[in-house]
């Protein structure tokens, strides 16, 4: 496999314009997609959160009939992980230290499919965004999910990641 360009390694193939929620059957099925891989906190939940949202519920229900899917965090916490994992019905791996390819590569053997046909879906670009490239998989830059309960949220890791991609020649447009 060729070396890819730092920059290529920050450029998502889809970038949507709000949270996880707006990523369609219809997005899925014109990108050839048969599997996601999700990160967790942030992309399916706000971090300080308990429970998923029925948003997130309803939406999931539309997107399994689809799509393979597995949740792969970085978070430690088998506990807060296995909980959100259990209720959503979905497997899943904790401590995955993205941009380490090592938990995804799993996630995507289990699927049994291409790294081609599965998109790592996340909301930073140095961790879900990277991984997913260094893979060959479709990825996919969502906007973080925010805790309606907290105004103006600010995201200054994330902020900063794409300042810093945007800088080095990243086009972060939406394509949907």
């Amino acid at each position: 496999m060729a070396a890819r360009s730092p920059i290529s390694l920050l450029q998502p193939n889809l970038v949507l314009k709000g949270p996880i929620l707006e990523l369609t059957p219809e997005i899925l099925e014109q990108n050839g997609l048969k599997g996601l891989v999700l990160d967790v906190d942030e992309t399916l939940i706000p971090i300080r959160a308990r429970e998923v949202s029925p948003e997130l519920i309803q939406w999931l229900a539309q997107i399994k009939d689809t799509v393979s899917l597995w949740l792969v965090s970085n978070n430690l916490s088998k506990t807060r992980i296995s909980r959100i994992a259990q209720t959503l019905d979905l497997p899943y791996l904790t401590g995955a230290q993205k941009p380490s390819r090592r938990k995804i590569r799993q996630a995507v053997s289990a699927m049994n499919l291409p790294f081609e046909q599965v998109a790592m879906v996340g909301d930073r670009l140095f961790t879900d965004v990277i991984a997913g490239n260094r893979l060959g998989m479709f990825t996919i830059l969502v906007d973080p999910m925010v805790d309606p309960s907290i105004e103006a949220q600010r995201f200054p890791v994330r902020a900063f990641e794409v300042w810093l991609s945007q800088l080095l020649g990243a086009s972060l447009e939406s394509h949907h």
